[in-house]
Protein backbone atom coordinates (compact mmCIF):
# COMPACT_ATOMS: atom_id res chain seq x y z
CA UNK A 1 0.00 0.00 0.00
CA UNK A 2 0.98 3.62 -0.49
CA UNK A 3 2.41 5.63 2.42
CA UNK A 4 -0.87 7.53 2.64
CA UNK A 5 -3.67 5.06 1.98
CA UNK A 6 -6.97 6.11 0.43
CA UNK A 7 -10.44 5.20 1.68
CA UNK A 8 -13.57 5.60 -0.46
CA UNK A 9 -16.88 5.79 1.40
CA UNK A 10 -19.99 5.13 -0.71
CA UNK A 11 -23.60 6.01 0.01
CA UNK A 12 -25.66 4.05 -2.57
CA UNK A 13 -28.71 5.58 -4.19
CA UNK A 14 -31.60 3.61 -5.63
CA UNK A 15 -32.89 6.41 -7.87
CA UNK A 16 -32.10 9.93 -8.98
CA UNK A 17 -33.75 12.84 -7.18
CA UNK A 18 -32.98 15.72 -9.52
CA UNK A 19 -33.13 19.14 -7.87
CA UNK A 20 -34.76 17.59 -4.76
CA UNK A 21 -31.31 16.27 -3.76
CA UNK A 22 -30.57 19.76 -2.47
CA UNK A 23 -33.12 19.12 0.29
CA UNK A 24 -31.40 15.92 1.44
CA UNK A 25 -28.99 15.46 4.34
CA UNK A 26 -25.48 14.01 4.09
CA UNK A 27 -25.18 10.39 5.26
CA UNK A 28 -24.44 10.66 8.98
CA UNK A 29 -23.16 7.09 9.17
CA UNK A 30 -20.34 7.93 6.74
CA UNK A 31 -19.60 11.21 8.53
CA UNK A 32 -19.09 9.11 11.66
CA UNK A 33 -16.94 6.54 9.85
CA UNK A 34 -14.81 9.36 8.46
CA UNK A 35 -14.43 10.80 11.96
CA UNK A 36 -13.31 7.37 13.23
CA UNK A 37 -10.68 6.98 10.49
CA UNK A 38 -7.03 7.47 11.58
CA UNK A 39 -5.43 10.72 10.37
CA UNK A 40 -2.97 8.98 8.03
CA UNK A 41 -5.83 8.03 5.68
CA UNK A 42 -7.21 10.18 2.87
CA UNK A 43 -11.01 9.92 2.92
CA UNK A 44 -13.16 10.41 -0.20
CA UNK A 45 -16.97 10.40 -0.23
CA UNK A 46 -19.17 9.26 -3.11
CA UNK A 47 -22.79 10.06 -2.25
CA UNK A 48 -24.72 8.82 -5.27
CA UNK A 49 -27.36 11.50 -4.70
CA UNK A 50 -24.66 13.95 -5.84
CA UNK A 51 -21.72 11.99 -7.26
CA UNK A 52 -20.75 9.30 -9.70
CA UNK A 53 -18.97 6.42 -7.99
CA UNK A 54 -15.30 6.53 -9.12
CA UNK A 55 -15.04 2.86 -10.05
CA UNK A 56 -11.68 3.38 -11.76
CA UNK A 57 -10.14 5.32 -8.88
CA UNK A 58 -7.09 4.26 -6.92
CA UNK A 59 -8.31 3.20 -3.46
CA UNK A 60 -6.93 0.87 -0.83
CA UNK A 61 -10.36 -0.01 0.54
CA UNK A 62 -14.00 0.87 -0.11
CA UNK A 63 -16.55 1.18 2.69
CA UNK A 64 -20.25 1.02 1.77
CA UNK A 65 -23.18 1.64 4.11
CA UNK A 66 -26.55 0.09 3.37
CA UNK A 67 -30.10 0.22 4.62
CA UNK A 68 -32.34 -2.54 3.28
CA UNK A 69 -33.70 -0.63 0.29
CA UNK A 70 -30.11 0.20 -0.73
CA UNK A 71 -28.75 -3.35 -0.43
CA UNK A 72 -29.11 -4.37 -4.08
CA UNK A 73 -27.27 -1.27 -5.27
CA UNK A 74 -24.67 -1.62 -2.50
CA UNK A 75 -23.91 -5.15 -3.65
CA UNK A 76 -23.58 -4.00 -7.27
CA UNK A 77 -21.05 -1.34 -6.26
CA UNK A 78 -19.17 -3.79 -4.03
CA UNK A 79 -18.95 -6.44 -6.76
CA UNK A 80 -17.48 -3.98 -9.26
CA UNK A 81 -14.70 -2.91 -6.92
CA UNK A 82 -13.92 -6.46 -5.85
CA UNK A 83 -13.68 -7.52 -9.50
CA UNK A 84 -10.70 -5.11 -9.65
CA UNK A 85 -9.18 -6.58 -6.51
CA UNK A 86 -10.11 -3.63 -4.26
CA UNK A 87 -11.14 -4.77 -0.75
CA UNK A 88 -14.71 -3.86 0.25
CA UNK A 89 -16.24 -3.45 3.71
CA UNK A 90 -20.02 -3.40 4.09
CA UNK A 91 -21.85 -1.98 7.12
CA UNK A 92 -25.09 -0.39 8.21
CA UNK A 93 -28.54 -1.70 9.09
CA UNK A 94 -28.89 -4.36 6.39
CA UNK A 95 -25.45 -6.00 6.65
CA UNK A 96 -25.87 -6.01 10.44
CA UNK A 97 -29.00 -8.16 10.32
CA UNK A 98 -27.95 -10.25 7.29
CA UNK A 99 -24.15 -10.51 7.58
CA UNK A 100 -23.91 -13.83 5.73
CA UNK A 101 -25.70 -12.36 2.73
CA UNK A 102 -23.49 -9.27 2.82
CA UNK A 103 -20.31 -11.39 3.03
CA UNK A 104 -21.12 -12.78 -0.42
CA UNK A 105 -20.26 -9.30 -1.72
CA UNK A 106 -17.61 -8.06 0.73
CA UNK A 107 -14.24 -8.88 2.21
CA UNK A 108 -15.46 -7.82 5.66
CA UNK A 109 -18.73 -6.82 7.32
CA UNK A 110 -19.22 -4.52 10.30
CA UNK A 111 -22.08 -5.79 12.45
CA UNK A 112 -23.48 -2.97 14.57
CA UNK A 113 -21.99 0.48 15.16
CA UNK A 114 -18.78 1.14 13.25
CA UNK A 115 -17.04 3.68 15.52
CA UNK A 116 -15.71 1.20 18.14
CA UNK A 117 -14.14 -1.17 15.58
CA UNK A 118 -13.27 0.95 12.55
CA UNK A 119 -9.70 1.94 13.41
CA UNK A 120 -8.87 -1.68 14.31
CA UNK A 121 -10.37 -2.89 11.03
CA UNK A 122 -8.23 -0.49 8.99
CA UNK A 123 -5.14 -1.50 10.97
CA UNK A 124 -5.85 -5.16 10.31
CA UNK A 125 -6.29 -4.40 6.61
CA UNK A 126 -2.91 -2.67 6.37
CA UNK A 127 -1.23 -5.55 8.15
CA UNK A 128 -2.81 -8.16 5.88
CA UNK A 129 -4.97 -9.85 8.52
CA UNK A 130 -8.44 -8.49 7.80
CA UNK A 131 -11.14 -10.47 9.60
CA UNK A 132 -14.44 -11.36 7.97
CA UNK A 133 -16.71 -9.90 10.67
CA UNK A 134 -16.17 -7.00 13.07
CA UNK A 135 -18.89 -6.93 15.69
CA UNK A 136 -19.88 -4.01 17.93
CA UNK A 137 -22.48 -4.68 20.63
CA UNK A 138 -24.19 -1.63 22.23
CA UNK A 139 -24.11 -1.64 26.03
CA UNK A 140 -24.66 0.67 28.98
CA UNK A 141 -26.42 4.03 29.01
CA UNK A 142 -23.59 6.30 27.84
CA UNK A 143 -22.89 7.01 24.17
CA UNK A 144 -19.31 7.91 23.30
CA UNK A 145 -18.68 8.79 19.65
CA UNK A 146 -16.39 11.24 17.83
CA UNK A 147 -17.71 14.49 16.39
CA UNK A 148 -18.87 13.81 12.85
CA UNK A 149 -16.72 15.20 10.03
CA UNK A 150 -18.05 17.80 7.63
CA UNK A 151 -14.91 18.92 5.82
CA UNK A 152 -15.00 16.11 3.27
CA UNK A 153 -18.50 17.17 2.12
CA UNK A 154 -17.18 20.28 0.37
CA UNK A 155 -18.73 21.04 -3.00
CA UNK A 156 -22.06 19.30 -2.39
CA UNK A 157 -25.30 21.16 -1.84
CA UNK A 158 -27.33 19.66 1.00
CA UNK A 159 -30.17 21.10 3.04
CA UNK A 160 -27.51 21.38 5.75
CA UNK A 161 -24.28 19.60 6.68
CA UNK A 162 -24.80 20.44 10.36
CA UNK A 163 -26.10 17.06 11.52
CA UNK A 164 -25.27 15.03 14.61
CA UNK A 165 -26.58 12.44 17.04
CA UNK A 166 -27.18 13.04 20.73
CA UNK A 167 -28.53 9.60 21.62
CA UNK A 168 -29.04 6.10 20.26
CA UNK A 169 -31.15 3.10 21.19
CA UNK A 170 -34.77 2.51 22.18
CA UNK A 171 -36.38 0.25 24.80
CA UNK A 172 -39.80 0.06 23.11
CA UNK A 173 -38.73 -2.59 20.55
CA UNK A 174 -41.65 -2.01 18.17
CA UNK A 175 -42.06 -5.14 16.01
CA UNK A 176 -41.69 -3.19 12.75
CA UNK A 177 -38.72 -1.02 13.77
CA UNK A 178 -35.00 -1.60 13.16
CA UNK A 179 -33.75 0.83 15.83
CA UNK A 180 -33.67 -1.60 18.76
CA UNK A 181 -31.99 -4.47 16.83
CA UNK A 182 -29.30 -2.06 15.61
CA UNK A 183 -28.78 0.45 18.43
CA UNK A 184 -29.85 -1.57 21.49
CA UNK A 185 -32.64 -1.65 24.06
CA UNK A 186 -31.70 1.36 26.19
CA UNK A 187 -31.45 5.09 25.53
CA UNK A 188 -27.74 5.91 25.41
CA UNK A 189 -26.93 9.63 25.60
CA UNK A 190 -23.72 11.52 24.98
CA UNK A 191 -22.31 13.66 27.75
CA UNK A 192 -24.14 17.03 27.60
CA UNK A 193 -20.91 19.04 27.56
CA UNK A 194 -19.59 17.00 24.63
CA UNK A 195 -22.79 17.66 22.66
CA UNK A 196 -22.77 21.36 23.46
CA UNK A 197 -19.09 21.70 22.57
CA UNK A 198 -19.79 20.20 19.13
CA UNK A 199 -22.82 22.43 18.65
CA UNK A 200 -20.71 25.50 19.40
CA UNK A 201 -18.72 24.73 16.24
CA UNK A 202 -21.93 25.14 14.19
CA UNK A 203 -23.17 28.44 12.81
CA UNK A 204 -26.75 29.66 12.99
CA UNK A 205 -27.81 27.86 9.85
CA UNK A 206 -30.16 24.92 10.19
CA UNK A 207 -29.01 22.04 12.41
CA UNK A 208 -30.64 18.60 12.28
CA UNK A 209 -30.36 16.17 15.19
CA UNK A 210 -30.72 12.68 13.75
CA UNK A 211 -31.73 10.79 16.90
CA UNK A 212 -34.62 8.39 16.61
CA UNK A 213 -36.07 9.88 19.80
CA UNK A 214 -34.07 12.77 21.22
CA UNK A 215 -36.57 13.15 24.08
CA UNK A 216 -36.79 9.45 24.88
CA UNK A 217 -35.31 10.05 28.33
CA UNK A 218 -36.43 13.59 29.25
CA UNK A 219 -34.24 13.76 32.36
CA UNK A 220 -31.10 13.19 30.28
CA UNK A 221 -32.27 15.38 27.39
CA UNK A 222 -33.05 18.42 29.55
CA UNK A 223 -29.43 19.45 30.32
CA UNK A 224 -28.65 19.35 26.62
CA UNK A 225 -31.70 21.42 25.69
CA UNK A 226 -30.96 23.93 28.46
CA UNK A 227 -27.42 24.36 27.13
CA UNK A 228 -28.71 24.78 23.58
CA UNK A 229 -31.04 27.58 24.66
CA UNK A 230 -28.18 30.08 24.70
CA UNK A 231 -26.54 29.08 21.42
CA UNK A 232 -28.91 30.78 18.98
CA UNK A 233 -29.48 27.55 17.03
CA UNK A 234 -32.34 26.69 14.70
CA UNK A 235 -32.79 22.95 14.67
CA UNK A 236 -35.11 20.06 13.91
CA UNK A 237 -35.30 16.51 15.17
CA UNK A 238 -37.45 13.50 15.94
CA UNK A 239 -39.25 12.35 19.08
CA UNK A 240 -42.22 10.48 20.45
CA UNK A 241 -45.17 12.86 20.79
CA UNK A 242 -45.56 11.85 24.41
CA UNK A 243 -42.95 14.45 25.36
CA UNK A 244 -45.71 17.05 24.91
CA UNK A 245 -47.52 15.68 27.98
CA UNK A 246 -45.09 17.93 29.88
CA UNK A 247 -45.84 21.59 29.01
CA UNK A 248 -42.53 22.65 30.59
CA UNK A 249 -40.59 20.34 28.28
CA UNK A 250 -42.42 21.78 25.27
CA UNK A 251 -41.45 25.30 26.34
CA UNK A 252 -37.84 24.22 26.88
CA UNK A 253 -37.78 22.60 23.43
CA UNK A 254 -38.88 25.88 21.88
CA UNK A 255 -36.30 27.88 23.90
CA UNK A 256 -33.55 25.52 22.74
CA UNK A 257 -34.15 26.68 19.17
CA UNK A 258 -36.26 23.77 17.91
CA UNK A 259 -38.26 24.86 14.88
CA UNK A 260 -39.56 21.45 13.75
CA UNK A 261 -40.14 18.00 15.21
CA UNK A 262 -41.00 14.70 13.48
CA UNK A 263 -43.28 12.40 15.49
CA UNK A 264 -44.40 8.85 14.73
CA UNK A 265 -48.12 8.56 15.48
CA UNK A 266 -48.06 5.20 13.63
CA UNK A 267 -51.81 4.48 13.56
CA UNK A 268 -55.11 6.28 14.06
CA UNK A 269 -56.83 3.09 15.25
CA UNK A 270 -56.11 -0.25 16.86
CA UNK A 271 -53.19 -1.64 18.83
CA UNK A 272 -50.52 0.70 17.52
CA UNK A 273 -52.59 3.78 18.37
CA UNK A 274 -52.21 2.76 22.02
CA UNK A 275 -48.63 1.48 22.07
CA UNK A 276 -46.53 2.64 25.08
CA UNK A 277 -44.51 4.83 22.69
CA UNK A 278 -47.56 6.58 21.25
CA UNK A 279 -50.50 6.12 23.62
CA UNK A 280 -51.29 8.97 26.02
CA UNK A 281 -53.91 10.07 28.51
CA UNK A 282 -54.03 13.33 26.52
CA UNK A 283 -55.44 13.32 22.99
CA UNK A 284 -52.93 13.49 20.19
CA UNK A 285 -54.80 16.50 18.80
CA UNK A 286 -54.22 18.39 22.06
CA UNK A 287 -50.54 17.36 22.18
CA UNK A 288 -49.95 18.49 18.60
CA UNK A 289 -51.70 21.79 19.29
CA UNK A 290 -49.51 22.32 22.37
CA UNK A 291 -46.36 21.87 20.27
CA UNK A 292 -47.66 24.05 17.42
CA UNK A 293 -48.67 26.78 19.85
CA UNK A 294 -45.07 26.84 21.08
CA UNK A 295 -44.01 27.81 17.53
CA UNK A 296 -42.73 24.38 16.49
CA UNK A 297 -43.66 22.77 13.17
CA UNK A 298 -44.96 19.20 13.65
CA UNK A 299 -44.55 16.48 11.02
CA UNK A 300 -46.65 13.40 11.87
CA UNK A 301 -46.00 9.96 10.42
CA UNK A 302 -48.69 7.31 9.85
CA UNK A 303 -48.33 3.67 8.77
CA UNK A 304 -50.86 1.60 6.80
CA UNK A 305 -51.02 -2.20 6.79
CA UNK A 306 -51.07 -3.42 10.38
CA UNK A 307 -53.01 -6.63 10.95
CA UNK A 308 -55.88 -4.75 12.63
CA UNK A 309 -56.24 -2.39 9.64
CA UNK A 310 -59.14 -3.00 7.26
CA UNK A 311 -60.13 -0.92 4.24
CA UNK A 312 -61.72 1.76 6.42
CA UNK A 313 -58.33 2.77 7.84
CA UNK A 314 -57.47 5.12 4.98
CA UNK A 315 -60.51 7.36 5.35
CA UNK A 316 -60.29 7.16 9.15
CA UNK A 317 -56.66 8.25 9.09
CA UNK A 318 -57.24 11.20 6.78
CA UNK A 319 -60.11 12.44 8.97
CA UNK A 320 -58.02 11.86 12.11
CA UNK A 321 -55.20 13.99 10.69
CA UNK A 322 -57.64 16.72 9.75
CA UNK A 323 -58.69 16.90 13.41
CA UNK A 324 -55.11 16.77 14.72
CA UNK A 325 -53.83 19.23 12.10
CA UNK A 326 -50.09 18.48 12.13
CA UNK A 327 -48.07 20.86 9.99
CA UNK A 328 -47.19 18.04 7.58
CA UNK A 329 -48.55 14.47 7.47
CA UNK A 330 -46.41 11.60 6.19
CA UNK A 331 -47.76 8.21 5.10
CA UNK A 332 -45.91 4.91 4.88
CA UNK A 333 -46.72 1.37 3.81
CA UNK A 334 -45.86 -1.07 6.59
CA UNK A 335 -42.54 -2.70 5.68
CA UNK A 336 -41.27 -5.89 7.40
CA UNK A 337 -37.55 -5.18 7.50
CA UNK A 338 -35.22 -8.16 8.01
CA UNK A 339 -34.03 -8.39 11.59
CA UNK A 340 -37.40 -7.29 13.02
CA UNK A 341 -40.04 -9.36 14.78
CA UNK A 342 -42.48 -8.38 12.02
CA UNK A 343 -40.24 -9.89 9.34
CA UNK A 344 -39.94 -13.14 11.30
CA UNK A 345 -43.72 -13.25 11.81
CA UNK A 346 -44.55 -12.73 8.14
CA UNK A 347 -41.84 -15.18 7.09
CA UNK A 348 -43.23 -17.88 9.40
CA UNK A 349 -46.78 -17.20 8.21
CA UNK A 350 -45.76 -17.33 4.54
CA UNK A 351 -46.97 -13.75 3.96
CA UNK A 352 -43.85 -12.24 2.37
CA UNK A 353 -44.39 -11.64 -1.34
CA UNK A 354 -40.66 -11.56 -2.11
CA UNK A 355 -37.29 -10.45 -0.80
CA UNK A 356 -36.42 -7.94 -3.50
CA UNK A 357 -34.78 -5.58 -1.04
CA UNK A 358 -34.99 -2.62 -3.43
CA UNK A 359 -38.76 -2.57 -2.81
CA UNK A 360 -38.49 -2.57 0.98
CA UNK A 361 -38.88 1.21 1.08
CA UNK A 362 -42.26 2.12 2.66
CA UNK A 363 -43.68 2.76 -0.81
CA UNK A 364 -44.23 -0.83 -2.05
CA UNK A 365 -46.34 -3.60 -0.61
CA UNK A 366 -44.04 -6.56 0.01
CA UNK A 367 -46.36 -8.77 2.11
CA UNK A 368 -49.95 -10.06 2.21
CA UNK A 369 -52.05 -7.88 4.52
CA UNK A 370 -54.48 -9.68 6.79
CA UNK A 371 -57.66 -7.76 5.98
CA UNK A 372 -57.20 -6.51 2.42
CA UNK A 373 -55.32 -7.34 -0.77
CA UNK A 374 -51.82 -6.01 -1.46
CA UNK A 375 -53.24 -3.90 -4.27
CA UNK A 376 -55.90 -2.37 -2.00
CA UNK A 377 -53.26 -1.45 0.58
CA UNK A 378 -51.17 0.25 -2.06
CA UNK A 379 -54.13 2.12 -3.57
CA UNK A 380 -55.32 3.24 -0.14
CA UNK A 381 -51.87 4.64 0.58
CA UNK A 382 -51.92 6.54 -2.73
CA UNK A 383 -55.43 7.88 -2.10
CA UNK A 384 -54.64 9.04 1.44
CA UNK A 385 -51.53 10.91 0.29
CA UNK A 386 -53.39 12.62 -2.50
CA UNK A 387 -56.30 13.57 -0.23
CA UNK A 388 -54.01 14.97 2.48
CA UNK A 389 -52.11 17.10 -0.05
CA UNK A 390 -55.05 18.68 -1.83
CA UNK A 391 -54.69 22.46 -1.74
CA UNK A 392 -57.65 22.97 0.66
CA UNK A 393 -56.13 20.45 3.07
CA UNK A 394 -52.72 22.12 2.89
CA UNK A 395 -54.13 25.60 3.46
CA UNK A 396 -56.20 24.41 6.41
CA UNK A 397 -53.08 22.97 8.11
CA UNK A 398 -50.94 25.98 7.35
CA UNK A 399 -53.42 28.43 8.83
CA UNK A 400 -53.59 26.49 12.11
CA UNK A 401 -49.85 26.30 12.73
CA UNK A 402 -46.65 28.33 13.15
CA UNK A 403 -44.16 29.49 10.52
CA UNK A 404 -46.84 29.65 7.87
CA UNK A 405 -44.59 30.55 4.95
CA UNK A 406 -42.10 27.76 5.70
CA UNK A 407 -44.89 25.27 6.41
CA UNK A 408 -46.61 26.14 3.14
CA UNK A 409 -43.36 25.74 1.23
CA UNK A 410 -42.71 22.28 2.66
CA UNK A 411 -46.31 21.22 2.03
CA UNK A 412 -46.04 22.43 -1.56
CA UNK A 413 -42.76 20.54 -1.98
CA UNK A 414 -44.36 17.39 -0.60
CA UNK A 415 -47.38 17.87 -2.86
CA UNK A 416 -45.05 18.11 -5.86
CA UNK A 417 -43.51 14.79 -4.94
CA UNK A 418 -46.96 13.20 -4.77
CA UNK A 419 -48.81 14.81 -7.66
CA UNK A 420 -45.97 15.76 -10.01
CA UNK A 421 -45.98 18.78 -12.28
CA UNK A 422 -48.64 17.23 -14.51
CA UNK A 423 -51.09 16.65 -11.65
CA UNK A 424 -50.76 12.85 -11.75
CA UNK A 425 -49.59 10.67 -8.88
CA UNK A 426 -45.91 9.81 -9.21
CA UNK A 427 -45.95 6.62 -7.08
CA UNK A 428 -44.55 3.43 -8.52
CA UNK A 429 -46.88 0.58 -9.34
CA UNK A 430 -47.66 -1.76 -6.44
CA UNK A 431 -46.35 -5.22 -5.82
CA UNK A 432 -49.29 -7.51 -6.38
CA UNK A 433 -49.83 -11.11 -5.34
CA UNK A 434 -48.83 -12.12 -8.84
CA UNK A 435 -45.28 -10.91 -8.13
CA UNK A 436 -44.62 -13.68 -5.60
CA UNK A 437 -41.38 -15.50 -6.31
Amino acid sequence: MADRPRLLLVYPSTHGLGWVRRFQLPPLSLKQVAASTPDEWDVVLADELHDEVPFDGDFDVVGITSMTHQAVRAYEVADRFRSRGVPVVLGGMHPTVLPDEALEHADAVVVGEAEPVWARLLGDLREGRLERVYRSVPEGHRLTIPWSRRDFLAGRRYLTTQTLQVSRGCPYDCPFCTVTPYFGRSFRYRDPEDVLAELRTFDRKLTVILDDNILGDPARARPILEGMAGLGLRWGGQASLRFAEDPGLVRLLARSGCIGIFVGLESAVGEHAHHPKTGSHTSQADLIKRVRDAGIVVEASMIFGFDDHDESVFETTVRFLESCAPSLPTFHVLTPYPGTALFRQFQEEGRLLHTDWSRYDHGHVVFRPRQMTPDRLYRGWVEARREAYRWPSILSRVMKGPARLVTFAYNALRRGGIYGSDGHDRSDQPVSAGDVR
